[in-house]
């Protein structure tokens, strides 16, 4: 029986990068299908709300997720609807695995797994603002909640996702001599949970000193995990190590939900163009894939965006080619002709 996934095309390039994504899916022999939902800006313009309840009751019933990008208005508007959907379905881990598609490029062979923690930090957003001489707002104060329960289950994850993938190292990063209580715990959790993996080296470093050696030499490193900000930031510049966030397809992993997402922004700007590039979404349907047991069909796919890119003849604007969308499309259907 094919599993059923609900399907969020998102906002902006969303729908273009959707419908690319479910081309190449079906030309791979993918078994599943797709309940199609709104959610973001389209939402509200459409519903008057950027959650509908139909669009959680389908993820409640399917328990796995596809998106495209959404808008998250910046200041003011509705919170991220990617966090709230983290939170509704407790996806603990987000998995940001990153490696080189595009030849040429600043690093070669590059092959890295970061996993961020999912659902505390600072990004719990419990935050007020506090009043002083007259001024409601002269001061806002946010709070950093780490758990030991959420810091053990997302090392747990990093150091299992690291034997199953046959990953040799993992890297716990932190700010644990300034942040000594929060981020003192989770670097905690982490030497007792290493302890019961053996076979995977291990190790901390200071997250600002990590994010020098990752641009120094990301050679070092294999599977790195982190509390949820740290995480936030450090997988948008590993994506940098391989071209963008157009090639950086992400994860969110809970206890039996999971949702696949791709990590760039909605880019308004080149809606409706035909020129987005839809690896992102489409690597992310791959991890989406090994997930539901269709590792080979992940694998297939994979192997048509590198003969695509490789040989150079139909890639997207932003990998210096000047095929649009619908070419770079067409072009992965045949290779897995």
């Amino acid at each position: 029986m094919a599993q059923t996934i609900t399907v969020i095309p998102g906002d902006g390039i969303g729908p273009e990068v959707t419908e690319a994504t479910l081309e190449v899916l079906k030309a791979a022999g993918a078994d599943l299908e797709y309940d199609m939902q709104l959610a973001g800006l389209i939402a509200l313009k459409e519903v008057r709300n950027p959650l509908p309840q139909a669009t959680l009751d389908s993820a409640e019933k399917h328990r796995l997720l596809l998106k495209g990008p959404l808008t998250t208005p910046s200041g003011s508007g509705f919170r991220s609807i990617n966090v709230e959907l983290r939170k509704a379905f407790d996806l603990y881990a987000n998995v940001r695995p990153v490696r080189t598609i595009v030849p040429g490029g600043r690093y070669e062979d590059i092959d890295l797994v970061l996993i961020r923690e999912n659902t505390e930090g600072l990004y719990v957003g419990v935050e007020h603002y506090i009043g002083m001489h007259g001024d409601p707002r002269a001061a806002a104060e946010s709070v950093m909640i780490i758990t030991r329960f959420g810091a053990e289950r997302v090392v747990r994850y990093a150091f299992e996702y690291a034997q199953k993938n046959g990953r040799k190292k993992v890297t716990l990063a932190h700010k644990a001599n300034i942040l000594k209580y929060t981020q003192g715990l989770f670097l905690d959790v982490g030497h007792e949970v290493a302890k019961e993996y053996p076979d995977i080296e291990w190790e901390d470093r200071i997250i600002d000193a990590t994010a020098m050696q990752l641009v120094l030499d990301p050679y070092r490193f294999d599977v790195l995990v982190m509390e949820n900000m740290f995480g936030d930031i450090l997988s948008d510049l590993m994506a940098g190590l391989v071209g963008g966030l157009g090639f950086a397809p992400a994860g969110n992993i809970g206890t039996d939900a999971a949702m696949f997402e791709a990590v760039h922004g909605s880019a308004p700007d080149i809606a409706g163009k035909g020129i987005a590039n839809p690896t992102s979404l489409l690597l992310s349907a791959c991890l989406l894939l090994e997930h539901v047991d269709q590792a080979e069909t992940a694998q297939r796919i994979r192997d048509a965006v590198d003969t695509v890119v490789q040989e150079g003849t139909a890639r997207t604007v932003d990998m210096g080619g000047k095929a649009n969308t619908k070419e770079y499309t067409a072009a992965l259907v045949r290779a897995l002709a």
